[in-house]
């Protein structure tokens, strides 16, 4: 047990993959969103520091555009991280999905649990990380974090691009009780994103929730409690509200 009762974090045993291959053309023009700063520091530099806080987490892959592999290389030496974790830095694909395998394939053959984050979740806490990782080595093949929904969701009729103005029909709505949204670090026993990556192929803008392509294997998805602080930042309004969580976290946690 930990000094505060808690009970301790995994062994290092797990491995982080953060796809942060794309442009983030939502949050405006500027850099790649995954560069955007943040308290002074790139949202990356923060996701990858919220993997290696887990004692768990002994490797984190980032998967970065092939033509700046280099400068996400050199910008991870620039910035502190824990010495028990390392860090590699490989190209990524086309799509989410082509750079998750992309990073799959970077693992050391040691590692037998994967987690896949995402590098607009910056600010996800530690507990969290070490929740999803437990929950795999309990034996759970895929292990997504989750909220329940505070808003009533509504399935529409997508919107005919001809009429790009027109009203959307409301079809149904789901029961929220039974709604989740998901966050990530997802964890995943190796094999089974392994069988899922060679097993689901790649259709179109490719699969954005590598749950979901477990999923579609025929194997279980389980889920632990997710945080309100390890939201996505998407549009400028979220990099807004990082800001005040991470001024916060600086006045009261010495983060």
């Amino acid at each position: 047990m930990t000094d505060d009762s808690r009970p301790a974090p995994p062994a290092a045993t797990a491995a982080a993959v953060i796809p942060a291959a794309g442009r983030g053309v939502r949050l405006g023009p500027g850099a790649p969103k995954a560069l955007r700063p943040l308290g002074g520091v790139p949202l990356l530099v923060h996701a990858v520091r919220a993997m290696a806080a887990s004692r768990a987490v002994a490797l984190v892959v980032v998967v970065a555009p092939p033509e700046g592999t280099a400068e996400v290389r050199a910008l991870l030496d620039t910035h502190a991280l824990p010495e028990r974790t390392d860090f590699l830095v490989v190209p990524g694909g086309d799509t989410r999905q082509e750079s998750v395998r992309l990073g799959l394939d970077a693992l050391p053959p040691h590692v037998d649990t994967v987690l896949v984050h995402d590098a607009a979740r910056p600010l996800v806490p530690v507990d969290t990380v070490d929740a999803v990782v437990a929950a795999v080595h309990a034996g759970a093949p895929a292990v997504v974090p989750a909220l329940p929904l505070a808003d009533t969701v509504k399935e529409v009729e997508p919107r005919d691009p001809a009429r790009p103005d027109a009203p959307e029909p409301v079809v149904a709505t789901p029961a929220r009780a039974r709604l989740r949204a998901v966050q990530t670090p997802q964890g995943f026993d190796r094999a089974t994103l392994v069988h899922a990556h060679a097993t689901v192929p790649v259709d179109g803008e490719g699969a954005t929730d590598c749950a979901g392509m477990v999923e579609r294997t025929g194997r279980p998805v389980v889920l632990v409690p997710g945080h309100e602080e390890a939201f996505k930042v998407t549009r400028p309004l979220d990099l807004v509200l990082a800001e005040a969580v991470l001024a916060r976290r600086r006045a009261t946690d010495g983060y």
